[in-house]
C-alpha cells in the first residue's frame, strides 16, 4: 500500500468526514463526481442529487470514523481503497461498515467515483 495512494484517499475521505459529521449533505455529495455511482444502505443511486438526498436523510450527530484498511491504484488517475468505517449515533450503538470506494482525479482535484457500504451483522 503506497503512502501517496494512503495520502491521496485519507485527503479526499477528510473532506468527506468533515462535511459528513456537520451534517451538511451538499459539501458531502460536492466530494463525487457528477456522475458517482453510491450505494449506502439503502437502494443505489447515480449523481450528485440522490448522494445529498441520502446524506439529508441520516440522523443530526451521526459521525464517522474511517481506517484505511488496502488501497490500489487501478490507473494513474484512478484509486481503489478499501475500508472500515464506524458511524457512531447519539442514540443508538455504533454501526461497524465495510467501505469500498474509487477516487478519480476529476480536474484539479480528487472525487469519489464508486462508494459501496457493506454491513455484516457479527452477532449471527
Amino acid at each position: 500500500m503506497s503512502d501517496n495512494e494512503q495520502d491521496l484517499v485519507r485527503s479526499v475521505l477528510d473532506t468527506w468526514k468533515a462535511a459528513f459529521d456537520t451534517h451538511k449533505p451538499q459539501q458531502v455529495a460536492a466530494v463525487f463526481t457528477d456522475d458517482a455511482i453510491f450505494q449506502g444502505l439503502h437502494p443505489y443511486t447515480v449523481g450528485l442529487q440522490g448522494i445529498a438526498d441520502y446524506f439529508a436523510e441520516l440522523p443530526v450527530g451521526m459521525t464517522a470514523d474511517y481506517t484505511i484498511r488496502e488501497t490500489r491504484r487501478l490507473h494513474d488517475d484512478v484509486v481503489l481503497a478499501y475500508l472500515t468505517v464506524d458511524f457512531s449515533f447519539t442514540d443508538r450503538p455504533t454501526l461497524p461498515v465495510y467501505m469500498s470506494i474509487i477516487i478519480k482525479r476529476h480536474a484539479d482535484a480528487w472525487k469519489i467515483a464508486h462508494y459501496q457500504v457493506s454491513y455484516l451483522d457479527h452477532t449471527q
